[in-house]
């Protein structure tokens, strides 16, 4: 469990962008029941999340079509919520940073962990950005 002086930044982040923080299983539950897309970002203290996924989530919302909700778990920290929002995503294995795009709580896009190291942010945002095209 990461002390929360070290994760207020990181979760300000995302939530100054725009995405709920969830930090029970019942609040993720309720998230992936909603009507529309959703797009869980599994944050994290990693480099890759602060270099690529943060920023990259963040840029993607400047497409025209972009999802309904937006949500996040922290890796480390929401472990209950975490848990939940991962066993939405199998067959994919947890990883964290990740992004899991949601349409009527069936998952329809994965980001992994290995999808964001050593990638720029506006290429993994272009890759959100045709899900969301696809998807929103």
């Amino acid at each position: 469990m990461y002390p929360e002086e070290l994760v207020k930044p990181m979760r300000e982040d995302l939530a100054g962008a725009g995405f709920e923080e969830l930090h029970t299983s019942e609040a993720v539950e309720n998230a992936l029941k909603k009507d529309g897309t959703t797009l869980v970002v599994v944050n994290s203290v990693c480099g890759c999340a602060a270099a690529n996924a943060r920023p990259a989530a963040k840029l993607s919302l400047q497409n025209s079509k972009t999802p309904n909700n937006l949500v996040t778990v922290f890796a480390g920290v929401d472990m209950e919520a975490v848990a939940t929002a991962r066993n939405h995503m199998v067959p994919f294995p947890p990883s964290s940073p990740s992004m899991a795009l949601f349409k009527d709580g069936e998952l329809v896009h994965m980001i992994e962990r290995h999808h964001i190291e050593g990638r720029p942010a506006e290429l993994i945002a272009e890759n959100l950005m045709e899900a969301y095209n696809e998807f929103c």
